[in-house]
């Protein structure tokens, strides 16, 4: 692990793409601000409801969550968020090239000069968010993009896991630190009231990953994609 924090891309233009609504702020959200502080402009692509499609809930939920997303982005500072209606938990069961299609439609429009995912692990191993990330890098391929994903060092990934019990996975190599002001993260995750429940692993996380996010590259500069090791 590099000792001394790095520095982000100076992308102009950043598209963040994720699976569910409050993965931008839950996992992405200090790297959205933080984007956006520097003069960013950062579009949000999520692809899924979240919960709403698939757990058979009330269906106002989904329009819950789309009010959410974007209250989140607005705390992010994001430029703008788009929400998409494919099935959570049923992304990977799409055809790839149909999920690509619609990140390809949102890099034309937005014109990124990056993409920022969460890491090709799915971070917890969920599978919407390694489809989305996989969506991406074909986009990526594609459109001849870099690729930053929001990781997690091993020590702690593996910490989370002996005390969640969450299969977090993280890396050992092909990764570096960036520090970041959490204020407008917690924030965003305060507009997610549907899912930010007391007593949710993601205040350990946050607690334990203090002022630094872990990033590390998937496709671009600064290091050749790999498996988490």
């Amino acid at each position: 692990m590099l000792t001394a924090p790095q520095t982000l891309p100076s992308w102009q233009r950043v598209l963040a793409v994720v699976a569910h609504p409050d993965d931008e702020s839950f996992g992405l959200g200090a790297l959205i601000d933080a984007f956006a502080r520097a003069g960013a402009a950062v579009d949000v692509l999520c692809l899924t409801r979240g919960e709403a499609s698939t757990l058979g809930a009330a269906p106002d939920l989904a329009t819950v969550r789309a009010a959410e997303l974007e209250a989140a982005g607005r705390a992010l500072g994001a430029r703008s968020t788009r929400l998409l209606d494919l099935p959570d938990g049923g992304l990977g069961d799409l055809d790839p090239e149909q999920v690509a299609a619609l990140v390809r439609e949102a890099a034309d429009d937005t014109r990124p000069e990056g993409l920022l995912v969460f890491d090709s692990t799915g971070i917890s191993g969920h599978p919407d968010h390694v489809a989305a990330t996989g969506a991406a890098l074909v986009t990526a391929e594609r459109l001849d993009l870099p690729v930053l994903a929001w990781t997690l060092p091993e020590d702690l990934a593996r910490q989370l896991v002996a005390e969640t019990g969450v299969p977090f996975v993280g890396r050992s190599v092909g990764h570096f630190v960036v520090e970041v002001d959490r204020a407008a993260q917690h924030e965003a995750i305060a507009q997610h009231a549907s899912q930010a429940v007391p007593g949710s692993v993601l205040w350990r996380r946050l607690e334990l990953q203090g002022s630094t996010e872990t990033l590390c590259w998937l496709r671009g500069p600064g290091a050749a994609a790999g498996p988490a090791g």
